[in-house]
């Protein structure tokens, strides 16, 4: 290919082979759709979906691929959601609102074509899918900067939802406005955390003295600056995006590592894969006891199973005060010697989830 029209020829021809491919692939997706429906198969399998993005991220670099795991991902998670879309439509739900880091998440796993349900509160959300409002719900669980999201671990000691699939996602602040300079800006709108957040960028930028003003969510910042061309909004990339703003600056936050970690819920328990974690939350019958805690951590010790968190929190009970644990450890809970170790602690383990380990930290992707 010599000119800049052959090129483009070649392009065509290779997207119309892919589009052929991609109608052949929806093709089976209905077959499977079918034969989940008539055997009450889940439709979301994060452990299948990781399975096939492993395999063909090792095949592209095999065969020394242009693509990388993370395009591999990007290019594919659309290509399942559309293709779940297919098999049967569901509703997800997510902390709101629309434009907000938790839709982004949302998005990241299930496409821009699902039916996406904006709710006020995580409670809202877990109220949704208890009463079978929605199939899927997405809530964060926990961020680097201000730890363990309390609201939604109380939530899942009580519920009957449990966690299907985990994402981890950094978190990037934007400067959107559609102010031409900087100096025509009289008004910056922000969530409170956001401006303390992007301290640095302000001071580096002069924008220390301009009006900031506080609002319940980036995405309102970014409804709010759309209104004015003289205003800003620190919020996320698809906030500025979905309201019309345009972004002058790009990750302005202060710790470029920030993240969350995401969870997704819904009423169906995963099967097992080769790399899995399993949520529990602990209730000790004798807590007060010392190493009470230390006896119960040496049973997975003993059986070679590695915890990737724990955490506690102030019960809820009516007994009076006291602490329950929340862990995170490696394997499924039908894994013989995680079996093994929770059947020596009937009645106080309450499980909350097995699922496709993401091989990420609340660091975020490495």
């Amino acid at each position: 290919m010599k000119t800049l029209q052959e090129c483009r020829e070649a392009i065509d021809s290779i997207d119309n082979e892919i589009l052929e491919l991609l109608n052949k692939r929806m093709e089976v997706v209905e077959r499977v759709g079918e034969i989940k429906n008539d055997t009450g198969g889940a439709i979301y399998r994060p452990e299948r979906e990781k399975a096939i993005i492993e395999r063909l991220s090792r095949l592209s670099k095999e065969s020394d691929g242009l693509l990388n795991k993370s395009a591999i991902e990007a290019i594919f998670l659309e290509i399942f959601a559309v293709a779940r879309n297919l098999e049967l439509p569901e509703r997800i739900a997510y902390l709101g609102p629309e434009g907000s880091f938790t839709h982004q998440a949302a998005e990241s796993r299930f496409g821009a074509m699902s039916d996406y349900l904006s709710l006020g509160s995580i409670h809202s959300v877990f109220k949704t899918l208890e009463a079978k409002r929605a199939k899927f719900g997405v809530v964060p669980i926990e961020n680097s900067r201000d730890g363990i999201v309390g609201e939604t671990l109380d939530l899942l000691a009580k519920s009957s939802v449990k966690i299907v699939a985990e994402l981890y996602m950094p978190i990037h602040m934007s400067f959107a406005t559609k102010a031409r300079k900087l100096e025509d800006i009289t008004k910056i709108y922000s969530k409170d955390k956001g401006f303390g957040q992007c301290r640095e960028f302000l001071q580096e930028h002069g924008l220390v003295n301009v009006e900031q003003i506080p609002v319940e969510s980036t995405a309102k910042a970014a409804i709010l600056a759309a209104e004015d061309e003289n205003t800003a909004a620190i919020c996320s990339h698809i906030a500025a995006k979905l309201y019309g703003v345009p972004t002058m600056f790009e990750n302005i936050e202060d710790e470029h590592d920030s993240s969350t970690r995401f969870v997704i819920l819904s009423d169906f328990k995963n099967g097992m894969s080769d790399d899995d974690k399993t949520s529990i939350l602990v209730r000790l019958r004798d807590a007060v006891k010392a190493g009470s805690l230390v006896h119960f951590l040496q049973d997975f010790d003993d059986e070679n199973i590695n915890l990737s968190k724990i955490e506690s929190r102030p019960s809820r009970d009516k007994s009076g005060f006291g602490y329950w644990f929340y862990i995170d450890f490696y394997g499924h809970i039908d894994d013989e010697k995680i079996q093994k170790v929770l059947s020596k602690h009937e009645g106080e383990v309450t499980w909350l989830g097995s699922y496709a380990n993401s091989g990420l930290s609340i660091k975020g992707r490495e």
